[in-house]
């Protein structure tokens, strides 16, 4: 196949940063993608509609010229938050959903929710106004070993959230494991997941291959490869409950490269061609569409895109550095070569 013409597709799980570091990031995004579900964890976090709303004006006004994008707007959860002010995120009309980072999980989760039954007034509302809830799905507990971390909050904490509101819509974020691959398909049709694609790409040993790779490091962590033959099934095979999540993380090369690195792969650079490679690996690009532009916006009750973009077979590498606000950062695979890139 030396071309590939997919409806314009959507990235349900992205990081844009704010200020100079978001105007280097989001034309990457908006080249590839109509739409995109913004991440809330700046800092401070955008814990209320109007810090929501002024995001996205602030996400437009550093949109490059030309490009038609379409931020969609997430609170994030804390234990403080309100039924009211989730009835205030609903009414705009620009809000989408809202995410539960466990306090610690990830970056910038310091604010995050450290027990979720302080959070019931606020998940009852979503469950009533028909708001989704986006789960980072991790313990934080140091006990269990990084590896496991998603595993264990399967039947920690997901089962029981699941039980005590069992029409709020939910989405297992960025899922890394053979065991929440299984979850989701067993579950409702109101659970559904995103899926990376460095997840698709790669296994843990790409995080020591030759040495340390930071810029392979993200949370969830990577996993062993049984964990990422069951990613590539789920996403490769039409189940309308996987869909597209970059969960695309810009960090500076600095904070990546050091005694305590950042986790995050900056992949928007090449948001749709990455996952282009992995399904083109299994002999699997008629299922693209599918998952990259169908059922996002089945589940989130939005109209699919009326535009195409195309894909074409055209070797090219990755520059190894891309400017990042006045520093640099390393893509993903810096310095690979990859066979799909989009066309002009």
């Amino acid at each position: 196949m030396k071309s590939l013409t997919i409806t314009r597709p959507d990235d349900w799980h992205l990081h844009l940063r704010d200020d100079a570091f978001m105007a280097s990031v989001v034309g990457d995004t908006a080249k590839r993608f109509a739409r995109a579900m913004v991440m809330p964890n700046l800092k401070p976090p955008v814990i209320t509609a109007a810090l929501a709303l002024a995001y996205r004006e602030r996400i437009l006004a550093r949109l490059p010229s030309g490009l038609r994008f379409e931020p969609l707007m997430s609170l994030y959860l804390t234990d403080n938050t309100s039924a009211e002010q989730i009835a205030k995120a609903v009414q705009t009309g620009l809000i989408k959903a809202v995410k539960y980072y466990p306090a610690g999980a990830t970056t910038h989760s310091d604010a995050g929710v450290t027990d979720l039954s302080r959070c019931h007034r606020a998940l009852e509302a979503m469950q009533n106004l028909g708001l989704p809830l986006l789960v980072h799905g991790e313990v934080t507990d140091a006990n269990v070993d990084i590896f496991d971390r998603e595993r264990m909050f399967i039947d920690g904490q997901l089962k029981s959230l699941i039980s005590n509101f069992p029409e709020l819509k939910i989405v297992f974020e960025h899922i890394t494991t053979r065991e929440a691959v299984q979850f989701v398909s067993d579950a409702s049709p109101r659970i559904a997941a995103t899926i990376t694609a460095h997840h698709l790409l790669l296994n843990r040993n790409a995080l020591f291959s030759g040495g340390l790779r930071p810029h392979n490091y993200c949370l969830p962590i990577l996993k062993k490869e049984p964990h990422r033959l069951a990613l590539i099934h789920a996403a490769t095979h039409g189940n309308v409950k996987f869909f597209l999540g970059t969960d695309s993380a810009p960090h500076t090369r600095d904070t990546k490269q050091s005694d305590c690195g950042c986790a995050g792969c900056y992949t928007a650079y090449a948001g749709i061609e990455l996952y282009a490679e992995a399904f083109d690996a299994v002999n699997a690009l008629d299922k693209l569409e599918g998952f990259a532009s169908h059922f996002g916006p089945d589940f989130y009750g939005l109209p699919r895109n009326e535009d195409t973009i195309t894909l074409e077979s055209k070797a090219w590498t990755v520059p190894l550095e891309l400017p990042f606000g006045e520093d640099q950062l390393t893509p993903f695979l810096a310095g690979s070569s990859l066979r799909w890139r989009l066309k002009d």
